[in-house]
């Protein structure tokens, strides 16, 4: 009896054999309709003036457009070789590599938050309107179509945790292998009851931290903005901003301590490494070590509670000022 789980072999990245449409792009699509949908019943339940429809649509289209670039331009510049790119300016948007189309590689989500918040900004500049009060509704629904991302991840059989022991572990297809001639490598086949010829190479269990995200980042996260988030902003009345550092806050909360079961990029490694050991980050060895990742989830935290009382002030601020007004 194994002691982990095999990747479900019937899986397939395309959604037909014929064409080169991924699920992980038709997931992408389903996030954002999802996303848009449930900013779309807010303000209709709300009565929300300050746009109309066609606003609506375009303001979201900035945001997921500053989403697309933010993306990738935090992908090239802190987990790819900057120096590179710094240098040939013009390959950074070049879908096209060795002649063969590969789209834009390397997305990343950190960067997407600030795209698709500085896209949206630009907009609301544009027409005029109350920015937080329009991204307090769109974040508010973003959870649930992040879920259908991260699924787009597993479909992919990519972003893959760290090795592991536990008994739902999963052996993911295209995951590198590594020498039984490591002790630690032999210790784990062992625990994991995989058999392996001395000095081969063993493809050992690893966390599915895809659908750990899908469920913490995702469903969790989105469960708590709409059904406790929401009604605590109503009952005190919070101001605009407030749902927006729920999220942030929240989205990093969970991230940082899923990053523990997620592998470091190996060009990068650990930017924080305190622990005992740090040696290996195929495997976890200790929550003094810190990747880019949670440097990146911890900016989120701090960020999140300097706007949520930085937009709050201006409510006991207004108030405090109207009673001194009146004392006078």
């Amino acid at each position: 009896m194994s002691l982990y789980i095999n990747y479900p072999s019937w899986m397939d990245p395309y959604v037909v054999s014929f064409l080169p449409v991924r699920w992980y792009a038709v997931m992408y699509i389903v996030a954002f309709a999802l996303a848009y949908v449930l900013y779309e019943y807010q303000v209709r339940k709300d009565g929300c003036p300050d746009l109309d429809k066609e606003g609506r649509q375009n303001l979201f289209l900035w945001a997921v457009v500053g989403l697309l670039i933010g993306a990738h331009l935090f992908s090239v510049f802190f987990y790819s070789d900057a120096a590179f790119y710094l240098t040939h300016p013009w390959l950074i948007f070049w879908p096209f590599r060795n002649g063969e189309f590969v789209g834009l590689p390397g997305m990343s989500y950190h960067g997407g938050v600030v795209g698709a918040l500085a896209g949206g900004f630009i907009y609301s500049r544009i027409k005029k309107f109350r920015f937080l009060t329009q991204v307090d509704y769109i974040v508010a629904g973003i959870p649930l179509g992040y879920t259908f991302g991260r699924i787009g991840n597993f479909i992919n059989a990519e972003l893959y945790g760290r090795v592991s022991a536990l008994p739902w572990a999963m052996v993911f297809p295209n995951a590198p292998s590594f020498s039984s001639s490591q002790e630690w490598v032999r210790n784990m086949a062992d625990r994991c009851a995989i058999t392996y010829e001395p000095g081969a190479f063993v493809n050992l269990p690893r966390h599915p931290s895809q659908l750990y995200e899908a469920l913490f980042e995702g469903i969790i996260l989105f469960l708590i903005l709409w059904f406790i988030c929401r009604p605590l902003i109503r009952k005190h009345a919070l101001q605009p901003g407030s749902m927006l550092s729920f999220y942030i806050f929240g989205y990093g909360f969970f991230r940082f301590f899923i990053e523990y079961c997620r592998q470091p990029d190996a060009n990068i490694g650990y930017v924080i490494a305190l622990g005992k050991e740090s040696d290996n980050i195929a495997v976890f060895q200790s929550l003094l070590n810190i990747s880019k990742g949670q440097v990146f989830c911890l900016i989120m935290m701090v960020s999140a509670l300097v706007l949520f009382f930085v937009v709050n002030r201006r409510k006991n601020y207004g108030h405090e000022s109207a009673g001194k007004r009146k004392n006078k």
